[in-house]
């Protein structure tokens, strides 16, 4: 009888580690998602290495906001 319950144990740790590994993968799962939307975020609003400016997403340059508007002949 002494098998049996060691062959019950055996299982029962397998099930135990079985349960574990779902849990992290699911963990990583929400972890990997978190971190994609987090760097959506971080990609609307660009910074340009060079000068530490930033981009504007919709296209407007800081220089076409600060020059006087031309005017028409």
């Amino acid at each position: 009888m002494a098998i049996t319950f060691q062959k019950r144990q055996k299982e029962m740790k397998r099930l135990e580690k079985q349960r574990e590994k779902a849990e992290r993968r699911a963990q990583k799962k929400i972890a990997k998602r978190t971190e994609k939307e987090a760097g959506v975020e971080q990609a609307e609003i660009l910074v340009e290495p060079e000068t530490g400016e930033q981009n504007d997403p919709a296209g407007d340059s800081r220089e076409a906001r600060t020059q006087s508007p031309k005017p028409i002949l």
